[in-house]
């Protein structure tokens, strides 16, 4: 039994932040089987940081430095209403730290991401 969709919560251990929606993490499943994953936040879209202007490629650096502060690496999170991505190997969730917020929904507080649904995304660059 795999995980994605899943109800309940799966913790994961952060590895390695790739952006700012997306780090890879150690997913713990049952049976004490532990498997690495890149995880994208489900909910939230934020510059790349391979962008198209030197706009967007420092809005990335800095959504990608604040996940890095949410969730340093070791930390334990909750994975929640998971879901295959377009991308092999990659899971979309809602990412959930210790103290019950919702990383994706902090960036986009904080003004470094944008609600996301799927579908287009809209440019960074005007």
């Amino acid at each position: 039994m795999g995980f994605v969709g899943a109800c309940r919560a799966t913790p994961a251990a952060v590895d390695y932040i790739f952006d700012g929606d997306t780090f890879a993490a150690f997913v713990m499943l049952p049976d004490d089987i532990r498997i690495s994953v890149r995880v994208r936040l489900i909910n939230v879209d934020t510059p790349e940081i391979h962008g198209q202007c030197d706009h967007e490629i420092n809005m990335a650096n800095r959504a990608r430095d604040r996940l890095a502060e949410l969730i340093p690496l070791g930390t334990v999170v909750e994975l929640k209403n998971i879901k295959d991505d377009k991308y092999l190997g990659r899971i979309d969730a809602n990412v959930i730290m210790a103290d019950g917020r919702d990383v994706g929904r902090v960036l986009i507080d904080e003004g470094l991401g944008r609600p996301y649904a799927g579908g287009r995304r809209e440019p960074w660059c005007h």
